[in-house]
């Protein structure tokens, strides 16, 4: 299966780190301007409409316009994993109904003393069967400004706090 990978070193606490990717906010914080990402709405594990962390079970309603070229793409992340102890922690949004056949993110925080390393592994693949196939190694052109600007952008907003 393809996937991608992007590590970063943050100069700021695990727990701040943390919290900040926990929240719709964060999400919306990092993503670049050029996605024109919409949060169309979230619902919590317990039905709750617009939780304040992003718990298990919690279902994002997203859209998105990448360059503003095209329609809106609807695209439905479920957060299936979320756990943190000893210094780690993880979730992982999978997504449930979009753009991809299949797309599964982990975001990993690991303390190393009073900074944070992040790491954003994603495994996907691409829709039209073979077609999706041959086109698969072009997918890193768009993941890899994406993900830089995500890193780039945790750095300064949590390393400025």
């Amino acid at each position: 299966m393809p996937s991608y990978e992007r590590v970063t070193r943050v100069d700021a606490p695990l727990e701040e780190v943390w919290q900040f990717h926990s929240r719709v906010e964060g999400l919306e914080t990092l993503t670049p301007d050029w996605m024109q990402l919409r949060v169309e709405g979230v619902i919590g594990p317990d039905g709750e409409p617009e939780p304040a962390v992003l718990e298990e079970g919690a279902e994002i309603e997203l859209s998105m316009r990448p360059f503003g070229v095209g329609p809106r793409q609807s695209w439905t992340s479920l957060i299936t994993a979320r756990e943190r102890r000893n210094g780690t922690a993880y979730f992982r949004d999978e997504m449930v109904d979009g753009p991809f056949d299949r797309w599964e993110h982990t975001h990993a925080f690991y303390a190393d003393g009073p900074e944070t390393i992040v790491r954003d592994r994603v495994e996907f693949e691409l829709p039209l069967g073979g077609l999706g196939d041959v086109l698969e190694p072009f997918s890193r052109i768009g993941f890899e400004p994406m993900f830089r600007h995500r890193h780039r952008r945790t750095r300064r907003v949590l390393e400025s706090q």
